[in-house]
């Protein structure tokens, strides 16, 4: 009876993709009167806030941050020492094919990069130099330098605890790890029902956040570029639905054969556009960088001075870098590795690349063009669309193309994710997974199609109370990772593990 009920979600959300169409504006107000009381007090539960220094500072950010620093500490600083490592790593030094899993380390990096270099990194540090002014770069750069630490652990504990099955399939992340890791320690039953609860949240944050949001998002930017899309979002979401469907029909290789290719190609278009904004604004440069150090110390400034730069910084790197959330560790659980210790070091890359690499690139755009102003009103991806145009007219095209990119590249992983938490609760197979594909590529057409304030409220909730379960696991189990990290640098400096192409006597 239940596997029935689930083959009618599709053509219920058909008929609601349908509607919206045929109805415009009116349906999206009649789902959002009816969740908004539903969500409301769920999203206010998750994102619930404290005045400090006169600046809302939620406390699920305090969460993250505070166990990044102490993974920071516990592990040594090892997002530092570890750095040179994690490079050979992901250059496949160590690699043999041979070894267990089904994608290399680069893929698992790219396809875990995919889900969390996004519109986050365009639109969000837009606001968070809006809200937090210049200052707000210093801290989120700190913030994710720190986080480097907690995609260690939860990387590590992925591959872990993964499950290996005959076909040379795996299933791994959170849900796996916080059950098996937990039940070890003769907590079973907190472990499993903190697996299902991380799987719930999951799942909505793949719908919502890691699908609709990011559907709804690029259709705004690609209309904006395209006039013939106005007015069909519809249209679209389902041009982009069938490109997501070929992708993951085919699984994790799939996914990452993609994204290996998509997240080097939209970070050189990206990056480069911003680092030729920048040079063209070279003599900007410095004062970009002064602003920035001062503002992240000035007692007063933008939205409560030091202390709101802070959390806007701190914010936007924990929405960005998802470290924390536990999401990076079910794609590297699929990682070919002879030991889990490798997976964290080459997971430790990913906010280094996604915050202090790409998101400062957006904010020293928007510092240097000068774009950033309170007074001016702009702000999200407008005002960093803004800051690009502000150097060359054709720099919007750019954006544009990059925003459909990063959308493209975080729906497919967080179909992955999504997909994972799903067969934990229902079980594997191919018919449940063609369930779960069939209703993600559903919503990426109902995401561009309506605007459901609401929905995407709930499933930005969704994701960060992933991190709920998720950090009370890595607390509890992060002393098992400090003995993986211990063996395998014991075994490596016994010569157990030697670089591709080295003999035994080198």
């Amino acid at each position: 009876m239940f596997y029935r009920l689930l083959l009618l979600v599709p053509t219920t959300l058909a008929l609601m993709t349908s509607l919206a169409y045929a109805q415009g504006d009116g349906i999206d107000q009649a789902i959002s009167n009816v969740i908004a009381p539903i969500v409301s007090p769920i999203v206010n539960t998750v994102f619930y806030s404290v005045p400090v220094f006169g600046t809302n500072f939620p406390l699920i950010v305090g969460w993250l941050v505070i166990a990044a620093l102490v993974f920071t500490v516990y592990f040594g600083f090892i997002q530092f020492r570890g750095f040179r490592h994690s490079i050979e790593l992901v250059r496949g030094d160590y690699l043999d094919p041979k070894d267990a899993g089904e994608v290399t380390p680069f893929q698992a990096l790219a396809t875990a990069l995919s889900g969390t270099v996004g519109l986050g990194n365009i639109a969000g540090v837009g606001v968070a130099v809006y809200l937090g002014g210049p200052g707000a770069t210093f801290w989120m750069i700190l913030a994710g330098l720190l986080g480097m630490a907690t995609k260690f652990t939860e990387c590590i504990l992925g591959v872990r605890y993964r499950n290996e099955y005959a076909d040379g399939t795996v299933s791994g992340g959170p849900m796996y790890y916080l059950s098996k890791g937990l039940s070890e320690d003769g907590k079973a039953a907190l472990g499993k029902f903190l697996a299902i609860f991380f799987s719930i949240c999951c799942i909505g944050g793949a719908l919502g956040g890691g699908n609709m949001f990011q559907a709804n998002q690029s259709f705004v930017q690609m209309s904006s570029i395209i006039p013939f899309f106005e007015g069909k979002g519809w249209l679209f979401g389902l041009i982009m639905a069938v490109v997501v469907g070929v992708v993951i029909i085919g699984g994790i290789k799939s996914i990452a054969r993609v994204t290996e290719k998509i997240v080097p190609g939209m970070a050189i278009l990206y990056v480069g556009s911003a680092l030729i904004i920048i040079l063209m604004n070279i003599g900007s440069v410095m004062d970009a960088f002064g602003a920035i150090i001062s503002g992240a110390f000035a007692p007063t400034a933008v939205a409560g001075g030091a202390i709101g730069a802070l959390i806007q910084g701190f914010k936007r790197a924990a929405f960005s870098n998802e470290a924390g959330i536990g999401s990076a560790s079910i794609a590297h659980s699929a990682v070919q590795t002879k030991h889990p210790a490798t997976e964290g070091y080459v997971a430790l890359l990913e906010p280094f690349i996604d915050t202090v690499v790409i998101c400062t690139m957006t904010s020293l755009v928007i510092i240097i063009t000068g774009s950033w102003v309170p007074d001016s009103g702009v702000t999200g991806i407008a005002l960093t669309s803004k800051a690009f145009e502000a150097s060359f007219s054709g720099f919007g095209y750019v954006l544009a193309i990059a925003a459909v990119l990063f959308a493209f590249s975080t729906m497919i992983s967080w179909s992955y994710y999504g997909l994972k938490a799903w067969t934990y609760l229902f079980g594997e197979g191919k018919a449940k997974e063609l369930v779960f594909k069939t209703i993600f590529c559903i919503f990426v057409i109902i995401g561009a199609s309506m605007s459901l304030g609401p929905v995407i409220d709930f499933s930005d909730a969704m994701i960060f109370a992933m991190a709920v379960a998720n950090i009370i696991g890595l607390y509890m189990l992060m002393p098992k990772v400090k003995a993986l990290l211990a063996d395998y640098h014991a075994r490596l400096a016994s010569g157990e593990f030697k670089k591709v192409g080295l003999s035994s006597t080198e």
